[in-house]
């Protein structure tokens, strides 16, 4: 074993006091930055952190705190096969363009941040750290809407509610952050709190394996890391030590994603987007080549 379970142990955990309080105070000058702008101070305009820093998978030293800003005022629909917007009473009557938003906190982050502090990336803004506060990175988003062709009590049409932006220079990006973090919190619940322990074990083995140059682990996102821990069985988190539960995350998920067809149905965290699809930035074979090297790394046999 190249690893012990005492190193195990500390990966486990999660970031300490003073890394959590810089995680927080990122998130607190965010939504600081969009009530001192008048413009947008006076949409309805929802801040929230997202991602790893708030679903506490984040990892020491990888803590950037992704933080959305939802104008609410707007949304893109996504709608059954055969269905229009017609079909549901809608219209592409809103008050804002997208980009005139993201352009508006552009300008928010800026005028509280100072212009070198931020920079505009094709998806989102990096905010850039302090000695008070990690790097956010600032999504402006609208709501999405996914339409699933059912009615609500009150009769009004059912939509599964989630975040979409457009990319700068084209192409739309869904996600759906409130249903990725309850999923997580119920199963961090179902498995004795294992779940986010065994995903940060890996985020942190990914980093060592980077430091180290180990080709398999080059451009593996967090997010497909959690991705592939929610695709493991349940019983793995049964085991008694942190090196055996890993060693079944990592052999149990490794041999479906050899063939396309055996994790074709697999799912994000969400459960609403498939996790092997072209529309994703990471493929299969990334994910299967990462679980093997990490396999090799640890020293299992």
């Amino acid at each position: 074993m190249n690893i012990s379970e005492e190193t195990f142990t500390s990966w486990a955990q999660g970031p300490g006091k003073t890394e959590a309080e810089r995680c927080d105070n990122a998130e607190t000058a965010v939504r600081k930055a969009v009530a001192a702008d008048d413009s947008l101070s006076k949409l309805d305009v929802s801040v929230f952190a997202q991602g790893s820093y708030k679903a506490r998978t984040n990892v020491k030293n990888d803590s950037d705190v992704d933080i959305c800003v939802r104008y609410n005022g707007a949304f893109f629909a996504e709608y059954p096969a055969g269905k229009t917007k017609e079909d549901f009473g809608n219209k592409d009557d809103h008050i804002l363009r997208f980009d005139t938003f993201k352009n508006m906190v552009e300008t928010a982050l800026q005028n509280y941040f100072g212009k070198t502090a931020v920079a505009r990336g094709n998806k989102a803004f990096d905010v850039h750290a302090n000695t008070y506060r990690v790097d956010a990175d600032v999504v402006p988003t609208f709501e999405h809407r996914r339409y699933t062709g059912n009615l609500n009590s009150d009769g009004s049409y059912h939509y599964l509610l989630g975040v979409a932006f457009n990319v700068d220079g084209g192409g739309q990006i869904k996600n759906w952050p409130q249903q990725t973090y309850d999923n997580g919190v119920a199963r961090n619940d179902a498995t004795g709190r294992s779940y986010k322990r065994v995903i940060r074990i890996l985020k942190r083995l990914r980093n060592k394996m980077q430091e180290e140059n180990v080709a398999g682990a080059s451009n593996i996102a967090s997010f497909l890391i959690e991705c592939l821990v929610w695709n493991a069985p349940l019983k793995a988190f049964d085991q008694k030590t942190w090196t055996a539960i890993v060693r079944y995350v990592i052999a149990d998920v490794w041999k479906p994603t050899q063939k396309d067809e055996d994790c074709s149905e697999w799912g994000e965290v969400n459960e609403l987007k498939y996790l092997f699809r072209a529309s994703q930035p990471w493929t299969r074979q990334q994910a299967n080549q990462f679980l093997y090297a990490a396999w090799n790394h640890i020293g299992f046999e």
